[in-house]
């Protein structure tokens, strides 16, 4: 049993985890090249395919087939206006919706991780050595979104935590089409895989006016992303994407000038429809969030 928390100590351990959570986004996709002379070719037709295609039509088909995958894993690396820089790696499932992630802030030491999992609408935070000293020596916390609610995660994490965890990144990719002037930059290959590049610049205006021709569910995912750039202060994106032969995006990268500092982060991603497994922490290294704020009003 644990015993009785404070106001004090409630607010310290949460804080020692909470802090430690790191603000991410980008897109969704990957692809991959066969090793036979025959992929290669039927790769190279589609790429001509592909190069064929107005820059916008080739960003909105990628974009929808990424809102498509059932799961998918990324890795990712640049600057937050909260967190300075970052890297980090995670793994998505949207059909369960599950997430784990493992992120690093680089000012802080490659060794202080912060690992993410998302679970059955249940989050659980695990922020090291610092927040175990908090917890009673466990190492996880427990946050129970449904019961907590949105205003309430969000004000614990910064706005960050409820926003990306359950996010699937393609919402940010599909706004690229509705850029003035996408243009294609040339060709590139990432991880071996052969990719066409597009640029463009959107403001938040023009990203929400292209939300009046989506669905009710779409239009409410994405003003979740633009309430948030909103809240960070940014009116302006400049948005990159690599595109492979399969039409699916390999690497996204989006920069905007927010009120704290610069926003810059590049996606890239693997793993295409494999399978993901996200398993709950042990019960005996986990603590719920609702222990440590007993008596705590709000």
């Amino acid at each position: 049993m644990v015993a009785h928390k404070g106001h004090g100590r409630g607010t310290r351990a949460a804080g020692a985890v909470l802090a430690a959570v790191l603000l991410c986004g980008g897109a969704v996709g990957c692809g991959s090249s066969g090793s036979d002379g025959s992929s290669r070719d039927k790769a190279e037709e589609k790429s001509s395919e592909q190069v064929r295609m107005a820059p916008a039509a080739a960003v909105r088909a990628a974009a929808k087939k990424s809102e498509k995958l059932t799961s998918f894993r990324y890795r990712m690396t640049g600057r937050t206006p909260e967190d300075g820089r970052i890297e980090g790696e995670a793994a998505m499932s949207t059909e369960p919706a599950a997430v784990r992630m493992k992120m690093r802030a680089l000012s802080q030491g490659p060794d202080e991780a912060v690992d993410i999992r998302l679970l059955n609408g249940v989050m659980y935070l695990n922020g090291g050595k610092e927040a175990a000293a908090e917890l009673d020596g466990k190492s996880w916390l427990k946050l129970d979104l449904s019961a907590l609610g949105e205003k309430a995660t969000g004000a614990l994490a910064g706005g960050s935590l409820s926003r990306q965890a359950d996010k699937n990144p393609a919402d940010d990719s599909a706004f690229l089409s509705g850029a003035d002037h996408v243009k294609r930059v040339g060709e590139e290959t990432i991880d071996g895989v052969r990719t066409t590049h597009y640029r463009g610049t959107i403001t938040l205006r023009q990203m929400r006016e292209s939300l009046k021709d989506e669905d009710a569910a779409t239009r409410e995912r994405r003003e979740k992303s633009l309430k948030a750039y909103e809240e960070m202060g940014i009116d302006r994106l400049s948005m990159d994407m690599w595109i492979d032969p399969d039409g699916h995006t390999k690497r996204f990268r989006m920069r905007g000038d927010a009120d704290k500092g610069p926003l810059d982060m590049t996606i890239t991603f693997s793993g295409l429809n494999e399978p993901v497994t996200v398993k709950a922490p042990p019960a005996n290294q986990t603590m719920d969030l609702s222990q440590l704020t007993q008596g705590v009003e709000g």
